[in-house]
């Protein structure tokens, strides 16, 4: 068990990294529609580009810093950040699917969070360094598989419902491969999508979750610009379904079934 432990920590803590290193670097780039997001707080169009580069390398140093020096406080900012950045997608007028489809971002250090303990840890706990080599109770594993059951669920969901409503970028991936009917290769993968998010709500399977680990790997690659930079910010997703995938071989049937049912025991 404490094998696995070690396994999930390292995880879920290089998922978070990549995730917030991969989004600091599209400040760094300034990309551009992050203008609409600065707009929900009254910031002006200069004064967003002049913010980018800033916000930009705090998320690659919080990233860096969590692979170096981790501590609690950093994955309660990295929490709260991810959070803030995935919900000024519907709240600049975008679909809500924007926010859910994030859930690795947020739900990756949530779970990583809940994994080292929170508790009642005094102050000094939460900036002392958090290390793998914990064995984890019952009811903490109990709570672990809930929270990556939902946040998989979130983003294969999300995912899903940004084809089923025919995204324009994801129309203009699905382009870019050569399908001649690319809508209704995004109808496709949107009905996959959310019927897997469900599986995984209701009774993830191992095989299964490995095909969908490869299956977001090589569709988050398909980004037509700066592609590698988007597939390391997906590292929460990424994460999310191999922490899953590890930890299910040291549950019970019983613990995976009605773990949904025993979170507030």
């Amino acid at each position: 068990m404490l094998h696995i432990n070690n396994k999930i920590h390292y995880t879920l803590r290089f998922a978070s990294a990549m995730c917030f290193i991969g989004h600091g670097t599209f400040g760094i780039i300034t990309k551009q529609i992050w203008c609409n997001y600065f707009a929900v707080f009254g910031i002006g169009h200069d004064t967003a580009y002049q913010l980018m580069p800033f916000l930009g390398t705090v998320d690659i140093l919080m990233g860096i810093s969590l692979l170096i020096y981790p501590t609690r406080a950093i994955l309660l900012w990295l929490i709260v950040w991810g959070s803030i950045t995935a919900l000024c997608r519907p709240l600049s007028g975008e679909p809500f699917a924007e926010f859910i489809e994030r859930a690795g971002n947020f739900g990756a250090p949530l779970t990583l969070l809940i994994l080292c303990g929170v508790g009642s840890k005094t102050l000094k706990s939460w900036f002392a360094r958090i290390n793998p080599g914990t064995l984890t109770d019952d009811k903490t594993l109990a709570k672990i598989i809930i929270c990556l059951r939902i946040v998989v669920f979130l983003l294969l969901a999300g995912h899903g419902w940004l084809n089923m409503i025919e995204k324009k970028g994801l129309i203009s991936q699905y382009s870019s491969l050569g399908f001649s009917n690319p809508v209704q290769i995004a109808h496709m993968a949107g009905i996959f999508e959310i019927a897997a998010a469900l599986m995984v709500l209701i009774r993830p399977l191992r095989p299964v979750l490995f095909a969908l680990l490869a299956w977001k790997i090589g569709t988050e690659l398909f980004y037509p610009h700066w592609e590698v930079f988007e597939w390391i910010e997906r590292g929460g997703s990424y994460g999310a379904i191999l922490a899953l995938w590890l930890i299910l071989p040291q549950t019970s049937s019983r613990t995976q079934d009605d773990s949904l049912s025993t979170s507030s025991t």
